[in-house]
């Protein structure tokens, strides 16, 4: 499927500095980086920067991702970037042809995540490492919440659990990577938060993608994640937020970097 611009901006907003602050001190120019389920290329292009002249390779399945990603790319001038339309199940590299690899909110939507690691590991040269920011949306807030707001993040995670996703992944991080060969593995945890004006007004447009999109509302109502009335109270909710003094929402995540033996 494509992406509403609100959904867009989400991505855009996702620089290297930003969303992968803990994985920039293990990179050096000359390394050869797969950016799996990369997006946009928002945080390609950044990783691609700071290894160049390494390789960076960015994937991801949605053709009209990988196109904003050669743009942005080109935007900045990073040829070192080149991005592929694939799976990140069934990778178009060779064995142990990157030193690192990384995602950011790629697992918490795949329903397989061990065959993915097993997969991302094969392409891992031994002693790469895996670097890996997920989403922990029980841990996520918006505040004030109006009696409601919480509920949206509920209802987030429960249509992300229907559609055989880990909306908690950021949590399970370590054991996961454990699980699939990878040691030495170093577990932190950040907020992201959101609270200046432009901030605010940001969210608030967001929220009608993630929480409130008749496709969203409609599934949260098929699956008993919500109610119309439910739905209704989210909305409401938001715009009071969007004008109080005090709006603040933090989007919570688990990050783990781990070797490769």
């Amino acid at each position: 499927m494509g992406f509403s611009d609100e959904i867009l901006e989400v991505m855009r907003r996702d620089t290297a500095e930003a969303s992968a602050a803990y994985l920039l001190p293990y990179l050096r120019p000359g390394l050869r980086v797969l950016d799996f389920g990369c997006g946009p290329g928002t945080v390609s292009v950044g990783l691609a920067r700071a290894v160049a002249p390494g390789e960076l390779h960015g994937v991801d399945m949605e053709a009209s991702q990988i196109e904003l990603a050669r743009s942005v790319a080109a935007a900045y001038g990073q040829e070192n970037a080149v991005f592929h339309v694939a799976d990140a199940i069934d990778l178009p590299f060779e064995d142990e042809y990157f030193d690192i690899a990384h995602c950011h909110n790629v697992l918490m939507h795949i329903p397989d995540t061990a065959a993915v690691l097993a997969e991302v590991r094969r392409v891992l040269r031994p002693g790469g490492i895996i670097a890996c920011r997920e989403m922990i949306a029980a841990s996520s807030f918006t505040r004030p919440d109006f009696g409601v707001l919480t509920k949206a993040w509920e209802m987030f995670s429960d249509l992300v659990e229907a559609d055989d996703g880990h909306p908690q992944m950021g949590k399970d991080l370590k054991a996961r990577l454990i699980d699939a060969g990878f040691t030495n593995v170093q577990a932190t945890a950040s907020i992201a938060t959101y609270s200046s004006p432009a901030d605010v007004a940001f969210i608030h447009a967001a929220a009608d993608q993630w929480f409130l999109a008749p496709e969203i509302t409609e599934a949260a109502i098929k699956y008993g994640a919500a109610t119309e009335e439910l739905c209704d109270a989210i909305r409401d909710a938001y715009e009071r937020w969007s004008r109080h003094p005090g709006a603040v929402c933090g989007v919570a995540f688990g990050e783990a970097v781990a070797g490769r033996p």
